[in-house]
């Protein structure tokens, strides 16, 4: 039995979650975590001086248990939730592959965590210019609401920070421009993913 682990990582609002949904139909064996399960609650959140919330960093978030919660996918996958189904549009690619099982890892902050780098067959890192991000940020409603100036203010500075830091110490990461069509971005990371399975059946 064989286990594929892929990043979807990125910008908020960047379609992470959405790409992954479609990619679990599209792929055998086929589960996700998503970080934002991991969010520690409000009252354990730091405030700044401006009295925002800081949610964009790693501290706002119960990362080891996120780490643990892989490692136990990685244990047994074929006990855990995986809809086993026949795929979505199955190719050729994909027949004869009922060993391997792919878990999609999807959040904002999958990099910058020493203890995830280990786990990845292939990382995907999407990416807004700021207008976009900040008009597709206007239209979601969050829990707590975002508090006027902290897309300015927290946000958008952490995602530069820590996409920063990506590119100075990440390697293997494959960028995807956000504002590009579903389709498009499906078709991208549906054919690499299929690239790595061929690979681990050699």
């Amino acid at each position: 039995m064989k286990v594929l682990i892929i990043g979807l990582g990125g910008v908020t609002n960047g379609g992470k979650t959405t790409l992954a949904e479609k990619l679990k139909k599209m792929l055998p064996n086929c589960d996700i975590i998503s970080q934002d399960d991991f969010f520690k609650p409000e009252s354990e959140v730091e405030t700044d001086e401006r009295g925002f919330k800081l949610y964009d960093v790693l501290d706002a978030l119960y990362m080891d248990e996120m780490v643990k919660s892989i490692h136990d996918w990685m244990k047994s996958p074929a006990s855990s939730d995986v809809v086993t189904e026949d795929p979505q549009n199955t190719c050729d690619n994909l027949k004869n592959i009922d060993d391997v099982y792919i878990l999609i890892v999807e959040g904002f902050l999958l990099y910058n965590y020493e203890p995830l780098n280990e786990l990845w067959n292939r990382r995907f890192f999407l990416t807004l210019p700021y207008e976009e991000c900040k008009r597709r940020r206007s239209t979601r409603v969050y829990q707590p609401a975002d508090t006027p100036g902290y897309f300015d203010g927290h946000v958008w500075p952490m995602y530069l920070k820590y996409k920063n830091e990506l590119e100075e110490n990440g390697s293997n990461v494959v960028y995807l421009d956000g504002t590009k069509s579903l389709d498009e971005l499906l078709s991208c990371v549906y054919s690499d993913i299929i690239q790595e399975l061929k690979k681990l059946r050699e």
